[in-house]
């Protein structure tokens, strides 16, 4: 069982920056394809952006050269680097974890933080 506890969120003007960070507990934390994922009021979740085991890495484009995801595998955390952050961010942003076990995948999701873009 892997628990995923995301921090970093808050309020931050128009045009400002925040680091989010996803801690992951257990083992194998390097073989998990991680994302970031979120939900603004009213909207369903969207995919931000995946990193794989292997590094490679995919973006919504609405985030595209404003974003950066990014996983650190000895500390077991994963980071989205957001610049650039407009109002449309506004949403709670979740972590996710996926890792295949005997060739059955397994889904594991952080509670959430919130991240308020707003002057």
């Amino acid at each position: 069982q892997v628990q995923l506890v995301e921090s970093g969120g808050g309020l931050v003007q128009p045009g400002g920056s925040l680091r989010l960070s996803c801690a992951a507990s257990g083992s194998s934390f390097s073989a998990y394809h991680m994302s970031w994922y979120r939900q603004a009021p009213g909207t369903q979740r969207e995919l931000v952006a995946v990193i794989l085991s292997g590094g490679s890495t995919t973006y919504a484009n609405s985030v595209k050269g404003r974003f950066t995801i990014s996983r650190d595998n000895a500390k077991n955390t994963v980071y989205l680097q957001m610049n650039s952050l407009k109002p449309e961010d506004t949403a709670v942003y979740y972590c996710n974890g996926v890792v295949e076990h005997l060739s059955r995948p397994y889904t594991y999701w952080g509670q959430g933080t919130q991240v308020t873009v707003s002057s």
